[in-house]
C-alpha cells in the first residue's frame, strides 16, 4: 500500500493502530488499587500530601478509563449520524479530564488552606513508603505504554513524529 511520507521501511513497518487494551486494563487496575491504599494510609497517617496525591491519582485512573473509552469509540466506522466516526471522542475525554482535575485541585487547595490554619502532624515514614510504591506503580504503567509505542512508532501523533525527527537527525535543532 503506497503512502506519502519519508522514512525507512523495514520488515517490521506497520501503520495499524496499536491496541493498548491490556495496558489500559492493567494500568487502571494497578492505579485504582494504589489510589485506595494511598487514601487509606493518607487518612491513617494524617497526611494531606498522600490524600492529595490519591485525589490526583484517582483523576489519572478516570483519565485512563476515559482515554480507553475514547480509543474504543474512535475505532467505530462513520455512520449516517456520525459522518466522521467517533475519532474526536478523545477531545471530549480530554475536556472531562481537565474539568475533573480542576475540581480535585480545588478540593486539595481548600483542605491545604484549612491545614495551614490548623497544622497537624503526619507519619513521615508511612508517607515515604507509600510514595515509593507509587513511583514503582507509575513507572510500570508508563513502561507498558512506552513499550507499545516503541514497537509501533509509526502510528503515533505529531509529538512522536517530532521525537523520531530528532532521533533521525532531521529536526534542524
Amino acid at each position: 500500500m503506497p503512502h506519502a511520507h519519508d522514512h525507512p521501511h523495514g520488515a517490521d513497518h506497520d501503520h495499524r493502530r496499536i491496541d493498548f487494551g491490556r495496558a489500559f486494563a492493567i494500568g487502571i487496575a494497578l492505579n485504582l488499587a494504589y489510589v485506595i491504599g494511598e487514601a487509606v494510609y493518607g487518612f491513617l497517617a494524617n497526611s494531606l500530601a498522600l490524600l492529595a496525591d490519591a485525589g490526583h491519582n484517582a483523576g489519572d485512573v478516570v483519565s485512563l478509563a476515559l482515554a480507553w473509552g475514547a480509543a474504543l469509540l474512535s475505532k467505530r466506522a462513520p455512520s449516517a449520524r456520525y459522518t466522521y466516526g467517533l475519532a474526536s471522542s478523545s477531545i471530549l475525554a480530554a475536556l472531562a479530564n481537565a474539568v475533573l482535575l480542576a475540581l480535585i485541585t480545588g478540593a486539595i487547595a481548600w483542605e491545604a488552606v484549612l491545614r495551614l490554619m490548623r497544622p497537624q502532624e503526619s507519619a513521615g515514614v508511612t508517607i515515604m513508603v507509600v510514595a515509593a510504591i507509587g513511583i514503582v506503580i507509575n513507572g510500570v504503567t508508563a513502561l507498558m505504554f512506552a513499550s507499545g509505542r516503541d514497537q509501533h512508532r509509526a502510528t503515533f501523533s505529531g509529538d512522536d513524529v517530532a521525537v523520531r525527527e530528532i532521533r533521525e537527525g532531521r529536526s534542524g535543532l
